[in-house]
């Protein structure tokens, strides 16, 4: 048995079915998890219920506010220590309808899903640069490839997230630290819960954990968690857009 300390891994949005599932899965391996979120008492739940599933100790808590931005930094400097991985599994689909009309949910979906994580990660981004070495994972998403009427403002915040992670990977590919951009596809989650999902293009939060912690031993820049999204994007991403606003996606 190695006598070398546990790895640590900072999970951003830890209350979430994804999360949680992250969370599990590093505790598995015996690493040290902080899960971050914006309910201290959900966090804590889980964190509890987590440490006694994987008779650990090492599942802590941090309370975070994805939209406080201002207050990132100090976030991380009260951190024990800088975590070795940090994965950012924060979003909110909102209400397409409701953003239409509503100007204030339409920014609080595009900022959750871009501005935030995009300030956080690049918080930790210069933590890690100065460090030397270190993985960030960001979940996007397939909505941000093209924009659809059915949920362009969630999309849009997924696209330009998508866009930031790109730009940093190539800002830090040489320096040690690895960015991968994560896109899961449709997900049985909470967040999912009563949509008809199509079984074949749908992933459970266990599959999703599982290509992350991948990412520990095999680093890779994009990663679809089920491969057929990634045809199946391509080939959405080519429809001529004369054809594409015709149709009903």
């Amino acid at each position: 048995m190695s006598d070398a300390p546990a790895k640590s891994v900072l999970v951003v949005g830890g209350t979430s079915d994804i999360g949680r599932a992250v969370a599990s899965a590093y505790a598995a391996r015996g690493w040290h998890v902080t899960l971050a979120a914006r309910d201290a008492e959900a966090a804590a739940r889980e964190a509890a219920d987590l440490n006694a599933r994987h008779d650990t100790s090492r599942i802590e808590t941090r309370t975070i506010d994805i939209l406080d931005t201002d207050a990132f930094p100090g976030f991380l400097d009260a951190l024990p220590a800088l975590p070795d991985t940090v994965v950012c599994v924060v979003g909110a689909m909102g209400e397409q309808a409701r953003a239409e009309r509503d100007p204030d949910h339409a920014a609080e979906v595009l900022r959750t899903n871009f501005e935030g994580p995009a300030l956080l990660l690049e918080a930790v981004a210069g933590r890690f640069a100065t460090r030397g070495r270190g993985l960030i994972v960001g979940i996007s998403s397939v909505a941000g490839d093209r924009g659809r009427a059915t949920n362009y403002v969630y999309g849009a915040g997924k696209a330009g997230f998508t866009a930031y992670l790109s730009g940093l990977r190539n800002r830090l590919a040489k320096g040690g630290v690895h960015v991968a951009t994560v896109k899961p596809g449709f997900v049985r989650t909470r967040m999912t819960e009563g949509m008809d999902l199509p079984g074949p293009l749908t992933a459970t939060p266990a599959t999703v954990a599982e290509r992350i912690v991948a990412l520990e031993e095999r680093p890779r820049d994009v990663v679809y968690v089920l491969r057929r999204w990634r045809l199946v994007m391509l080939i959405i991403r080519a429809i001529p857009e004369a054809i594409f606003k015709k149709l009903k996606l």
